[in-house]
């Protein structure tokens, strides 16, 4: 089976899948679970597994909404105010990515006590699908009502914000894993873990990725395959 049907099929069914970014970028494999399958379960699996950071994937269509920000323009907003906050911003020297980083804001759901454990984490994500489903039902105000309502911020999941054109515009995790949600007919939420080596502490290899999945019985593939299939999706819209 083609490696995006398979990864498709996958995301469907609630599994994780692995995504290799790129030769020459972070050369990083991410596990990849979409928002709404996000249970307890998952977020040991990714903790354990992974041993990255885990974070959550919202595309543009969520962030622009509600009005979450990323959390660079947050920082550079309060610099003025704050004395040394502007030297710590993005200066052009993030060796893989020369563009925004897709950090934004960290939130808990509301109903959660630290927000940190596996559970509260978990219900926390799943809630964050469930709003991104629910948006295209509802006005803007009350769109932003409704989410102040279920979420605050700071918190223990820390959201991505995915860029406005996807990933012709970049072609990180954030953006492959949106992808991946979008082609399956998902809500635009999903969450990513690096993969570490348990040994070493560094990136985990592409072939140590690819022979953890063969042993879990899960879907490996690369960015180029997202990539293709994104490119395969606009094309005819750019006909148009």
């Amino acid at each position: 089976m083609d490696p995006v049907d398979a990864a498709v099929a996958a995301l469907q069914r609630g599994e994780i899948v692995l995504v290799y970014d790129a030769d020459g970028r972070e050369e990083e494999t991410d596990m990849v679970v979409a928002g709404h399958a996000v249970t307890p379960a998952v977020v040991r699996t990714l903790r354990t597994h992974a041993g990255g950071l885990l974070c959550t994937a919202v595309g543009p269509e969520v962030h622009q909404a509600l009005g979450l920000p990323w959390a660079c323009d947050v920082l550079a907003d309060a610099a003025p105010h704050n004395p040394g906050l502007e030297a710590l911003l993005p200066r052009g020297d993030i060796r893989y990515d020369a563009s925004k980083p897709a950090f934004g804001l960290a939130v808990n759901h509301r109903d959660t006590f630290t927000g940190i454990t596996d559970e509260d984490r978990s219900t926390t994500i799943r809630a964050l699908a469930q709003h991104a489903e629910a948006l295209p039902t509802r006005a803007e105000a009350d769109a932003r009502a409704a989410f102040a309502a279920e979420f605050r911020s700071p918190g223990h999941v820390q959201l991505l914000n995915g860029a406005h054109d996807g990933l012709a515009a970049r072609q990180g995790h954030t953006e492959l894993s949106l992808e991946l949600v979008r082609l399956a007919g998902l809500p635009p939420v999903a969450t990513v873990c690096e993969m570490l080596d348990p040994e070493s502490g560094r990136a985990l290899s592409r072939a140590d990725a690819e022979a953890y999945a063969a042993r879990h019985g899960l879907v490996f593939l690369a960015g180029t395959d997202v990539l293709a299939a994104f490119e395969a999706r606009a094309r005819p819209l750019l006909a148009a």
